[in-house]
């Protein structure tokens, strides 16, 4: 037979080609625009905790093909399709053979290449008879001609067939195995390519699978002969689970986050055995106190370290529809309570309105229109700052919100982006004691700002989501003083400091709708609600009751369940310094003050000044009223009385604990003070109306502080512009240095309470 000659076939050849690079080039969709997807949501480990159904009802995740398994893809073409890289789409001598075999009487043989089985999904084609065979040869052509054999396989291995609704190796991967198919074992890539052929009968792992994978990993052995992987990996029992078993986990937080965030997989920071054991301390709170009237709860683990939410419990049941369960609590406005004053203590901190150890005044108070009263309807008198927060008493916290300024707790909420906030004059002072309403995410968010820096940053429910440097609401320092006295709350049970420290506080709403427990426990924050989504009240909801109780049995629990957490310890922020202060008062010690204690104090802002609550009155011992000059040494003697204003003698009196108040004056005779403002300490250094120059080349160039003093006054406190620079005895010269050039206020005090002050003037040349 004569051959054609080439100049005859040129052209048509030069056609067909020109035909084929034009459908190769010619815009066309991605293969995987052809399908909708499913959107997974992954714990941080990246454990499927939920799937949801693509839109035509099958559960379908697209992969690219770099991501998925070489053993899957090897096992695969090995099975189904070994000459997938040198046919054009259809494999004549395998469809030959199949035909054979099947118009023969013998058994029935696949013939199909992974181009067709794909056209025949794409095109959902009928191929059982020749019409719709040939079609499909003729899609497969069609394709090959389209798209790429890099496109084509991926295509295939996200939409080949895996039982049942399940398309894809990833979403069964991620169903079957509770793993990406990027990670899938050779045992498990076996398993996975032979289901395609028989979904319907292999997709449940029983005998057929078996006897499939079996038959393959034979195949493998022969064609991989040297594979290190034969004998360790190849016979590994295979665990899977079945797609009725499907993970629906988290349910909650996986709502939340499909609702809110794009993308088709959702790697979260969730923490899986740390939800689950949230889920289990939760569940089993519930149930003993059930008989309580107590049906609910919410919780919220946050790393505070980078913000990450680590468990998310909306409800105690998320499938009671008697209970709403499905309702995300940890998204519900509630009224807060007094876990709102750690805040306020921040602010006045900062403001310099107190330290840890001001006394405030726990007494009948009124504001205004406002009559605030404690929840236990008692007052206890003049308390440390630190005790009124860890005590939770509202009086001292209502005058705190009646002092701070730019911002007031109004305006800290504001700056940290509290929804659904009213005009502040709706809230007036009543909202320290938690009078407007914020959701447990919003104060978790808060509690996060305090357990840092400050500064509040955005939780991060995602592993992608960066970490930011926030916006400030507290300096460090006020951050710090807080967290202090917050650990100094003891725990409901008395238990000796054996687990996590933690720096807490509770909050009951008004009428008994809400309890609320919040804090630091080591690393973490935790935010703990207990009531009931329909708002009903009940006597049982208080938080030190209720809510601490269910905080501190998860506290409780982190440590055994995160053995590897390193605990640091909590360094106090530069620009904090440790001094002694007379304990009654809260104040500088005087001479006569005679218990002293430690506290934080912020140089410049903190309010510092020398107490005169204890002061010495000479006593006539005839008559034990206050000694008149001239004085009979025989019958005088010198007592320290405690001057606290009257209304704070009154508490005492009403409580049964009356002080030693100082004793009435003798008639026709003046009070008898051992010191009084004549005898204030005299400066002599600084001069007055003299401008110091210091020079910047000679750091240790100074200028002198002394004064003369008293007698009676054993030490002296320098202070510039209300921060305390220094002290010393009377005849010691303090040199000070300061900062920058500007006007200066100096003060000296001793410690009987006398004080003087001096304008100065400091410049600073070369």
């Amino acid at each position: 037979m004569k051959l054609p000659s080439l100049k005859r076939l040129t052209l048509p050849l030069f056609a067909a080609a020109v035909v084929l690079v034009g459908l190769r080039l010619w815009p066309h969709a991605p293969l995987e625009q052809t399908v909708t997807s499913s959107r997974v949501v992954l714990a941080d480990d990246g454990s499927l905790l939920r799937m949801t159904l693509a839109d035509d009802g099958q559960y379908r995740l697209w992969l690219p093909l770099e991501r998925i398994s070489p053993s899957l893809v090897e096992a695969l073409l090995l099975k189904e399709d070994r000459n997938f890289y040198w046919h054009p789409g259809i494999n004549p001598p395998a469809l030959l053979r199949a035909a054979m075999a099947t118009y023969s009487g013998g058994q029935r043989q696949g013939g199909s290449t992974l181009s067709m089985q794909l056209a025949r999904r794409l095109w959902d084609l009928n191929t059982r008879q020749v019409p719709g065979k040939l079609q499909q040869m003729a899609l497969a052509l069609w394709l090959e001609a389209r798209y790429s054999k890099h496109d084509i396989l991926e295509a295939y291995l996200n939409l080949a067939p895996m039982g049942g609704n399940i398309e894809g190796a990833e979403a069964a991967s991620r169903i079957y195995f509770g793993k990406s198919a990027t990670q899938l074992s050779l045992s498990e890539a076996l398993a996975l390519a032979v289901i395609p052929q028989q979904p319907g009968r292999r997709a449940r792992f029983g005998p057929s699978l078996q006897q499939a994978r079996q038959r393959l990993m034979a195949d493998w052995r022969e064609t991989y002969p040297q594979d290190p992987r034969n004998d360790s990996l190849l016979d590994l029992p295979l665990e899977a689970r079945s797609r009725q078993q499907i993970p629906f986990l988290a349910p909650h937080l996986s709502e939340q986050l499909l609702a809110s965030q794009p993308g088709n997989e959702l790697n979260s920071t969730l923490n899986l055995p740390l939800q689950q054991l949230l889920e289990r301390l939760i569940t089993g709170f519930i149930a003993e106190r059930r008989s309580t009237g107590v049906e609910n709860a919410t919780a919220i683990l946050i790393d505070s370290r980078d913000q990450s939410v680590k468990a998310l419990v909306g409800s105690a049941d998320y499938l009671s529809t008697s209970l709403h369960g499905q309702v995300n609590g940890v998204l519900s406005r509630r009224s807060p309570g007094s876990t709102l004053k750690p805040f306020l203590y921040g602010l006045a901190l900062d403001q310099g309105v107190i330290h840890p150890m001001s006394i405030l005044k726990d007494l009948p108070s009124n504001f205004g229109y406002f009559q605030p009263e404690n929840f236990d309807g008692s007052f206890v008198g003049p308390l440390t700052a630190r005790d009124a927060l860890i005590r939770s008493r509202n009086i001292p916290a209502v005058w705190l919100a009646s002092q701070v300024k730019s911002p007031s707790l109004y305006g800290l909420l504001q700056r940290a982006g509290i929804k659904g906030l009213r005009d502040e004059s709706h809230y007036g002072l009543a909202l320290a004691l938690g009078g407007g309403e914020m959701t447990p995410e919003e104060l978790a968010r808060l509690y996060v700002m305090l357990a840092g820096d400050g500064h509040l940053r955005p939780l991060r429910y995602l592993q992608e989501q960066p970490q930011t440097t926030g916006a400030p609401l507290l300096t460090p320092q006020a951050a710090f003083m807080v967290r202090d006295m917050l650990r100094r709350n003891p725990r409901p049970d008395g238990l000796p400091g054996r687990h996590w420290r933690t720096a807490w506080k509770t909050g009951t709403s008004w009428g008994f709708h809400d309890a609320w427990s919040a804090g630091l426990v080591g690393p973490y924050v935790l935010v703990v609600w207990v009531g009931n989504f329909d708002g009903r009240p009940n006597p049982a909801f208080i938080g030190a009751k209720t809510a601490a109780p269910l905080f501190f049995r998860i506290a409780d629990s982190l440590p055994l369940a995160l053995p590897n957490v390193v605990i640091k310890a909590d360094k106090p922020p530069a620009g904090l310094v440790r001094i002694d202060v007379c304990a009654a008062s809260g104040e500088l010690p005087n001479r006569w003050c005679p218990q002293t204690r430690k506290t934080w104090y912020i140089p410049g802002v903190s309010p510092i000044r020398v107490s005169n609550l204890h002061r010495p009155v000479l006593i006539d011992t005839r008559t034990g009223k206050a000694a008149c000059p001239p004085f009979d040494a025989q019958y005088t003697r010198e007592e320290v009385f405690e001057f606290w204003p009257s209304d704070v003698q009154r508490l005492y009196r009403a409580a049964g604990l009356p002080r030693r108040t100082p004793p009435n004056v003798m008639k026709n005779c003046q009070p008898n003070r051992l010191s009084d403002q004549s005898e204030a300490p005299q400066i002599r250094s600084p001069l007055t109306q003299v401008s110091y120059q210091l020079r910047l080349s000679q750091p240790q160039e100074s200028i002198p502080l002394n004064a003369n003093a008293a007698s009676d006054a054993a030490t002296l406190y320098w202070f510039a512009d209300q921060t305390l620079i220094g002290q010393g005895p009377p005849q010691s010269t303090l040199n000070w240095r300061p900062g920058k050039s500007g006007e200066y206020r100096l003060r000296v005090s001793d410690d009987q309470g006398r004080s003087t002050s001096r304008g100065l003037k400091v410049e600073f040349v070369p």
